[in-house]
């Protein structure tokens, strides 16, 4: 006869989480120490997640007698989850290769660096994104569309582009939690049992002061950057109109992909009719068919901008503007710049522009999968439910029930790996005790449960290397999770915010409380 799988228990399951924790991090860190030495291997992080499902596969067959067909059939079932994600990740590196060639990216950049300065340009990028993700509900669409613009404005006002990053995020994410087209703000009150419009005036009270001082801190930021160089945007401008048609049409593809959000059309449709845009905008300035199909797969390379990144002397600064005598009429002299910032320049459009297509999507769709192998098997063999359970034992305050909830949809984040299921597993197995625990005859609201799960859920997400939704942004964005995360306010706050109302005892809702 087979051997009966068995449950783990608390100190297995805290050995399984710590072991792989140690695996991804060793795998992952590169630290100097002051001896010389080095910790850490500095591996892509598929590596280290690979080895780190290897040893949680190895302890549910070994210690829970778990089968090789249970595990695949988790792995696959996580996989699963995220196939619609997947196949949005392809299709927006067909979008992007296609906006780059047909103009509308360098459109967005070109008009952007006409309007935006330096001081208040931190507070426009979170506001912007903000107005995007309500309209759309989506910020992997915010992040893709005016997010990539935003990213190129910073690159041309010389301003650091993680600290540019971390205010798209964080607006994206305020507007991709409040707004009531978003999947995770129907998916949260669907698992706690709440309703939706409920659920969305509970988030208000942790989710608008964390805004709010996000705002502020961008307004303090902003106060402290530089002037930015008049001589270096005007060089900028040139160099984009060398490469690309720039003219207002190019705003016609990124409202096509807003008129289907606000339409509520599904998201792959809605990318498609985006990448569609692109292409008869690419095939009407002149593009051949095979050069507007051709980046969809291999991205676009520029053609130009290589050659002002390489010219390094007078000579060929001079060469290089005249060629391009309706762009640079007066030749570099007009510009009075170096040829240093004349090549820096071209070097920093050409990293800009050479990306797209769905060769770039490959490295982050084995990231997803290999993440989402270690998810599967850790809820298959239950490691995450143990612990989960084992924290409500020793819950005895609203403040460390919501406490619990905030920090294992993090967990749930880090280990699974996939933003849905940190609001689905949490969700799942705090539901009963929100239903069932009493406090002085009182039961807690199911909106406590269903903000709780989107304060920590959902905007920590972003905030995870190997998550879906950290390598979406930061492939999509161009700036590693770990170089943005410290500047996404908003979804680092918005857990401390809520923890510190609840402290205090403010907007906790209980049933039948008309406030709600």
């Amino acid at each position: 006869m087979a051997q009966l799988s068995r449950r783990p228990g608390l100190l297995l399951s805290s050995f399984v989480l710590l072991g792989s924790a140690l695996i991804v991090t060793f795998g992952v860190v590169d630290v100097e120490l002051s001896s010389g030495a080095r910790l850490g291997l500095g591996l892509p992080a598929q590596v280290p997640l690979l080895f780190a499902t290897v040893f949680s596969a190895m302890v549910g067959m070994l210690w829970l007698r778990r089968s090789w067909v249970e595990l695949e059939r988790g792995i696959c079932g996580a996989i699963q989850v995220s196939i619609q994600a997947i196949l949005i990740l392809v299709l927006v590196g067909c979008l992007v290769g296609s906006w780059i060639q047909s103009g509308v990216v360098a459109t967005m950049i070109y008009y952007g660096l006409e309007v935006m300065t330096p001081r208040y340009f931190y507070l426009a990028a979170l506001l912007i994104s903000v107005v995007v993700a309500l309209a759309t509900g989506c910020c992997w669409t915010t992040s893709s569309t005016v997010g990539v613009a935003l990213i190129g404005i910073s690159a041309g006002l010389g301003l650091p582009l993680p600290i540019t990053a971390g205010f798209i995020i964080s607006g994206a994410y305020f507007g991709d939690k409040m707004s009531p087209l978003s999947d995770t703000t129907n998916l949260a009150p669907a698992v706690a049992g709440s309703e939706l419009f409920d659920h969305v005036r509970a988030m208000m009270w942790t989710t608008l002061p964390t805004l709010f001082i996000s705002a502020v801190i961008a307004v303090m930021m902003g106060d402290s950057t530089q002037g930015s160089d008049g001589g270096r945007i005007l060089l900028i401008q040139s160099m984009m109109r060398a490469e690309f048609p720039i003219s207002l049409w190019g705003f016609i593809p990124p409202m096509i992909i807003l008129l289907c959000a606000t339409l509520k059309i599904p998201a792959i449709p809605g990318v498609a009719a985006g990448i569609f845009g692109g292409l008869i905008l690419s095939l009407a300035r002149g593009s051949t068919a095979q050069e507007a199909l051709g980046v969809l797969f291999s991205g676009y390379v520029p053609v130009h901008l290589g050659t002002f990144a390489e010219a390094t002397t007078a000579e060929a600064v001079n060469a290089a503007a005249g060629a391009f005598a309706s762009v640079f009429p007066a030749g570099s002299q007009s510009l009075s710049l170096t040829p240093e910032v004349f090549s820096s320049v071209g070097g920093l459009l050409t990293q800009l522009f050479t990306r797209g297509g769905m060769t770039s999507m490959l490295e982050t769709i084995c990231l997803i999968v290999v993440a989402l192998s270690l998810g599967g098997i850790m809820e298959v063999c239950g490691f995450l439910e143990v612990i989960l359970e084992a924290l409500m034992r020793h819950v005895k305050t609203v403040f460390g029930m919501v406490a619990s909830v905030l920090v294992s949809a993090f967990v749930a984040n880090v280990f699974l790996s996939e933003q849905y299921l940190a609001i689905i597993v949490p969700g799942r197995m705090f539901r009963r005790a929100f239903e069932e625990r009493t406090w002085e005859g009182r039961k807690l609201a199911p909106v406590m449960l269903s903000r709780s799960l989107e304060d920590s859920g959902t905007m920590t997400s972003v905030l995870v290397p190997w998550n879906t939704c950290g390598v979406y942004v930061s492939s999509v964005l161009g700036v590693a999770t770990l170089d943005y995360l410290p500047y996404c306010f908003m979804n680092w706050l918005n857990p401390l915010v809520a923890l510190v109302m609840t402290w205090f005892g403010l907007a906790i809702f209980w049933q039948n409380d008309s406030s709600v």
